[in-house]
């Protein structure tokens, strides 16, 4: 007599008939959206940002923009500046972290493929249906930690450049009254001061980080990065295919974070250390530039710039999950390393060896260069800088 098949009907059956369904064939996305709404506004109703907000964040725009030119020596423009709440900047940090994602799964899709297709000659009794749930829940659960991830930055970030990732060219910048309002209750900071402050350091972000030159290569970095979490992915079939064993895809479909931490970023790689070696550097650059401009028209900049110091430090949900799916440290010694970093640029080149940063591509730092500007200097400094001369 036959064996019933575990995998037709019931819950699995109809999970399929749901994801099959979703509208724009990306079930990950739309699952991905809903649970980024879900966790940014806490499931309660949002209101738009008081239109007062917009005003004051207009008035300070033009001034900061100003500023953040004469720093670089780089055109600034402030005209694209928008207030949103935190689930519409959800929903904005999906979109431009969409294209990343897609790469993974196209990647994901074919490794599912190699798999199953070994799973079948090793077992030849797998049920057809756990094929296609492994191939559909692999994306999902990826979509799944990014919306969470999404929905937990949304709780914090006071602009785009929450993560130091390049912002799609053309997109506004946001900025969230909501958090930076909630930044400057917790340290005692005048409003105005901590909106100047949020508003320079976005306008710094997209000069430093969403230059085309430094752009391209934190992509590419990003790129490689995230590809390399194909192991984490392989590992996750290789969990769910086990034997197709039913009451361990229950158990794990029960456990949701147990489940998700199979895709975290592996750790110790060489793309993941390009990576947070650009990032860490260009984060503290954009960090430099807003500090300055704060000590040249707040009150309070010694204190504004400690609160933020401590912002970016403090163990959070959102920076640190979001930045272990790109492969990127946010940990408080990166931190630390960029502000020597810059530290030790100034104090042998001043600023304008800082702005070699906006060159991008072969100009970013390399792993060991980090923590030896001095270094970096020294080969930046090179005739005919080119591909042959990055380093490590």
């Amino acid at each position: 007599m036959d064996q019933p098949n575990p995998f037709d009907g019931g819950l699995l059956g109809d999970l399929l008939k749901v994801l099959s369904g979703q509208a724009g064939g990306s079930p990950w996305f739309e699952s991905a959206k809903a649970l980024a709404l879900g966790v940014a506004a806490s499931e309660q109703p949002e209101s738009n940002p008081d239109p007062l907000e917009r005003i004051a964040i207009e008035r300070v725009a033009d001034v900061a923009a100003r500023h953040v030119s004469d720093l670089t020596g780089h055109l600034v423009s402030a005209s694209d500046l928008t207030a949103v709440g935190r689930g519409p900047w959800a929903l904005a940090q999906l979109d431009a972290w969409r294209p990343q994602i897609e790469a993974v799964i196209e990647a994901q899709s074919a490794s599912t493929a190699t798999s199953l297709t070994q799973l079948a000659s090793e077992d030849g009794e797998m049920p057809a249906m756990f094929g296609q749930l492994a191939a559909t829940l692999g994306p999902m659960l990826l979509g799944m930690q990014f919306g969470s991830a999404a929905g937990h930055l949304a709780e914090r970030a006071l602009g785009s450049y929450a993560l130091p990732l390049p912002w799609p060219s053309g997109a506004p910048l946001l900025l969230v009254p909501e958090n930076i309002g909630a930044f400057a209750e917790d340290w005692s900071i005048p409003l105005e001061e901590a909106r100047l402050f949020a508003v320079t350091r976005e306008l710094a972000g997209r000069t430093v980080i969403s230059s085309p030159a430094v752009a391209d290569r934190i992509n590419e970095l990003l790129g490689a990065a995230m590809r390399d979490t194909l192991g984490a992915q392989s590992s996750l079939l290789e969990k769910l295919g086990s034997g197709g064993d039913p009451e361990m895809l229950a158990s794990l479909m029960g456990d949701p974070e147990a489940l998700m931490a199979e895709l975290s970023t592996p750790q110790g790689l060489e793309s993941t250390a390009r990576l947070t070696a650009a990032t860490t550097a260009l984060a503290a650059y954009v960090d430099h530039l807003a500090a300055t401009v704060a000590s040249r028209l707040t009150a309070s900049h010694s204190l504004l710039v400690e609160a933020w110091r401590r912002h970016r430090i403090t163990d959070a949900k959102g920076e640190q999950a979001a930045g272990g799916l790109f492969g990127l440290d946010l940990s408080a010694n990166e931190v630390e390393r960029g502000d020597a970093f810059v530290t030790g640029v100034l104090e042998r080149a001043g600023e304008d060896g800082l702005a070699r940063l906006l060159e991008g591509g072969i100009t970013l730092p390399t792993p060991s260069e980090i923590d030896a500007p001095g270094l970096w200097l020294e080969r930046i400094a090179l005739p005919e800088l080119g591909e042959g001369q990055l380093g490590d």
